[in-house]
């Protein structure tokens, strides 16, 4: 059986002939059919030429994607042209022509002129699908290069991922998985069957959600597909994890450093940490603390010793997240929305501490129905909602997620549920719901400040005005109150808003550096402004709206916590806190918000979010003072998460970013 196999796999690496094809693809993100891809690829004996159609509708909002590909009869390409969107916010207009040696690229109003090697294939990134399947065909035909260079920018390598065995028709039938780097961040899995025709892509959108492209008849296999994705993307965990964490060693003495705890207690200069496995065992002034014969000592003279970070608004859809967080001082999340099999996998292998990355707590994601549904878990009735409320409880969800699609009852039955077995509930206010009514029927949380910026601004004379509030209002103060009376958390995601209103005279690097350090993959879509110039002003009172109704809240004494939604990945935390301090916060504060009331509010205080004996080993050492500039929380020196010690230099370089 071994042989056969063996010869199985041979047949699948000879390029088989293209020919005349029809293909149609069922979208999906988050594991839930959103739109298709229709796509004719015709054969002449000089080229071979596709066409595709690609549309989704993501949360009511249209993604329209049409693309033409002509190859030479070496699938060397000649031209591509790809208009449309790639995502909500990513507009593309793409065209490349190749002559010679020579590519001229027109890509959304810049052109140039670039070398085209011999051997190159020409790509939009990771749509359409139909597109996957020629850039496999060139690999293959080009006897599997190591890289194959990319048009208009970068490589990708590609590996293979072993069989996969499926049901089609009442047939078994053996695909040939692959993995995939450098097409977009991360990675991605794609099937092939034995006439190495597409079957299935697992990848992410142009916004880092799940997306997955499946070939109609293989549709009732997708969970089969993305289990199959979760193992290799967990695969490639584990690879990272062995180049990038220090040996751990039995204990460990972390010595000099001013250490900075956030409970109150005074600073602690030429300071003693002493950690065994995951756990500090002591922590103080260097007179009263005696560092063990057995222990290695890092010395951190100089320093500035911190609890590592939280991001309360995490959506941990890649493994390259792991590093990226460790990489910036991250040792803790709050997953508020993902897919149940790839989160569940990711966070059990991590928190065993199998793999590279923070401490994993998730919120298991409703959602209702409509247009701007988002995911495969939905509830219509107070009885689905009950069903799923208890399906994540017993997989061990900190929280329930609530969408924007939730119906008033389930939402009142959602938080019952969640009430009843210890749970609490966050999320977003659904439609034809205001911020109270959400806190009423039960809501614990809040995602993002325009629930609240929506509640309490002023009325406007024309609706095309910025939002604007009062806070000395007698209705704003009353409002106010009623959020402080329920002890609701607010987990704002300024700096994600910070990047949708820069106007055009604001370039994202003149207040987020980071962005110019992420994988050149992700340039074109984070480094840019979206803003026109008709709209700067109006994006300008919004965002000061916000940032003023941000410290309104922190004023009246609701707890606010850190998190980014993603937005500028490892460094929009650092920005998030940032802002807190320009909306009025102390820079004691701003590290609270990303530290101890993170962990107050999961309820795991007595575990994490300190720095004191019998917590987890979660800790970060600085080059320079937080509580002098909040913006020196950027300058991490070591990360350690549970005892392991971690150099933010290889972790960036291993997700392809610069340190």
């Amino acid at each position: 059986m071994r042989k056969l196999a063996t010869i199985y796999i041979a047949l699948l690496a000879l390029a088989a002939p293209l020919a005349a094809q029809q293909s149609t693809y069922i979208l999906h993100k988050f594991a839930r059919p959103i739109g298709k891809e229709t796509d004719v690829i015709t054969v002449s004996p000089a080229t071979t030429t596709l066409y595709s159609e690609f549309l989704f509708t993501d949360r009511g909002a249209k993604v329209p994607l049409s693309t033409k590909y002509t190859a030479d009869a070496h699938l060397r390409p000649v031209s591509l042209s790809a208009k449309g969107r790639v995502s909500r916010e990513s507009a593309l207009d793409l065209t490349i022509q190749v002559t010679g040696d020579q590519a001229a690229i027109s890509e959304n109003g810049k052109t140039s002129t670039i070398p085209a090697p011999p051997v190159v294939f020409a790509t939009a990134g990771y749509a359409p699908a139909a597109m996957q399947e020629l850039l496999m065909r060139t690999w293959l035909e080009n006897k599997k290069p190591a890289s194959l260079p990319l048009l208009p920018r970068g490589e990708v390598r590609i590996e293979s991922a072993g069989e996969l065995e499926v049901d089609l028709n009442g047939k078994k039938e053996k695909l040939q998985g692959y993995t995939l780097s450098g097409l977009i961040w991360g990675e991605e899995s794609l099937w092939l069957d034995h006439t190495h025709q597409l079957v299935a892509l697992i990848s992410t959108d142009a916004e880092f959600d799940h997306f997955e492209a499946i070939r109609e008849d293989y549709e009732s296999d997708l969970g089969l597909f993305i289990g199959a994705a979760v193992k290799a993307d967990l695969a490639a965990l584990d690879k990272l994890a062995a180049s990038a964490r220090e040996p751990v060693t039995p204990k460990l003495a972390i010595v000099g450093a001013t250490l900075i705890n956030v409970t109150g207690e005074a600073q602690i200069p030429d300071s003693v940490v002493i950690t065994a496995g995951d756990k500090i065992i002591a922590a103080g002034p260097r007179a009263q603390i005696q560092i063990p014969a057995d222990a290695k000592v890092l010395d951190a003279t100089g320093k500035f010793l911190i609890p590592g970070l939280w991001d309360m608004h995490a959506h941990y859809e890649q493994v390259e997240w792991g590093p990226i967080y460790l990489a910036a001082g991250v040792t803790s999340v709050r997953d508020v929305g993902n897919e149940f099999a790839f989160i569940t996998t990711v966070r059990d292998v991590v928190n065993s501490g199998h793999g590279i990355g923070p401490e994993i707590f998730f919120a298991g994601i409703i959602d209702g129905e409509g247009p701007h549904a988002l995911g495969a878990v939905n509830a219509t009735t107070p009885e689905q909602a009950r069903v799923l409320v208890d399906k994540y409880h017993d997989a061990g969800a900190s929280q329930i997620k609530i969408y924007s699609s939730v119906s008033p009852e389930v939402v009142a039955a959602i938080c019952t549920e969640a009430h009843r077995l210890g749970m609490t509930v966050t999320g977003h206010i659904p439609d034809g719901m205001n911020a109270i009514q959400g806190v009423e029927a039960g809501m614990d949380q809040i995602n993002h400040i325009q629930y609240l910026v929506q509640l309490f601004e002023k009325p406007k004379p024309n609706k095309t005005d910025p939002p604007t509030v009062d806070f000395t209002s007698p209705e704003t103060q009353k409002q106010l109150q009623f959020f402080v009376d329920h002890h609701t958390v607010v987990d704002p995601t300024v700096a994600l808003f910070e990047l949708f209103l820069a106007p055009p005279d604001r370039p994202i690097p003149s207040f987020e550096p980071g962005v110019l350090k992420i994988a050149p993959v992700l340039q074109p879509a984070l480094n840019q402004t979206n803003i026109t110039p008709e709209r700067a002003a109006y994006a300008r009172t919004t965002f000061a709206t916000m940032l003023q109704t941000i410290g309104a809240l922190h004023k009246a004494g609701l707890p606010l916590v850190a998190g980014t939604d993603q937005a500028i990945p490892g460094y929009s935390l650092h920005r998030e806190i940032e802002l807190y301090v320009e909306a009025g916060f102390t820079p004691m504060e701003a590290l609270q918000s990303a530290t101890i009331v993170p962990a107050r509010v999961l309820k795991v205080d007595a575990n994490v979010g300190s720095i004191a004996p019998g917590k987890r080993a979660d800790l970060l050492l600085l080059d320079a003072d937080p509580l002098a500039n909040i913006a020196n929380t950027r300058k991490v020196w070591k990360t350690i998460a549970a005892g392991a010690v971690y150099d933010p230099a290889p972790l960036w370089k291993s997700v392809d970013f610069q340190p």
